[in-house]
């Protein structure tokens, strides 16, 4: 069995897109995952699988979410390994005090980092983008919203990445830990 992560992208965001994290569970489950948890309230989701993660994966819980709900969202799947190698190749982990404005978007499509290559290379001070093999990694000093970098990442990768400030990517790492199942004596 393998823990992996589905990032559900734009999932309770303001008013929009609301899903319930039992009704999110209880759909994965069906789908046939096992030890699934939600994390936070914003389609962070933890399971175990014994399948391969492919994007078949991906738009199966894509179009069962949009049936059950008539939400649409597009899902990043992450093994355990994955989100891990991502975590520890952060390099501005460094620079970065506040781990809310520290960005990870995570870049499924090539397109999207060949486009992040290109904006990685403008001036952003006081922010800093950049562009990893699996991940882009944005440092937001002075906050997230209303910022020209984000923006500008916004634009490049608007439906086709997802992203999560640093607290949560730690956080998913955390819950990785599948349920501990009581012992008897």
């Amino acid at each position: 069995m393998t823990r992996a992560f589905a990032l559900l992208r734009g999932i309770n965001v303001g008013r929009a897109k609301r899903v319930a994290m039992a009704d999110l569970r209880r759909l994965m489950e069906e789908l046939g995952f096992t030890d699934v948890r939600t994390l936070l309230n914003s389609g962070n989701v933890v399971f175990s699988t014994s399948e391969r993660l492919t994007a078949a994966t991906a738009v199966s819980i894509e179009q069962a979410l949009l049936a059950r709900t008539g939400v649409t969202s597009r899902v990043t799947l992450l093994s355990q390994p994955k989100l891990a190698a991502v975590a520890a190749a952060n390099p501005l982990t460094g620079i970065a005090s506040d781990p809310s404005r520290l960005m990870v978007t995570f870049l499924d499509d090539p397109e999207d980092r060949t486009r992040m290559r290109a904006i990685a290379d403008a001036a952003w001070d006081p922010d800093r983008i950049v562009i990893g093999k699996d991940a882009s990694y944005a440092w937001h000093p002075d906050g997230v919203l209303a910022n020209r970098l984000g923006t500008a990442i916004g634009r490049i990768a608007w439906n086709t990445a997802t992203a999560r400030n640093w607290a949560t990517v730690l956080k998913l790492l955390a819950a990785a830990d599948p349920p501990r199942r009581p012992t008897g004596s």
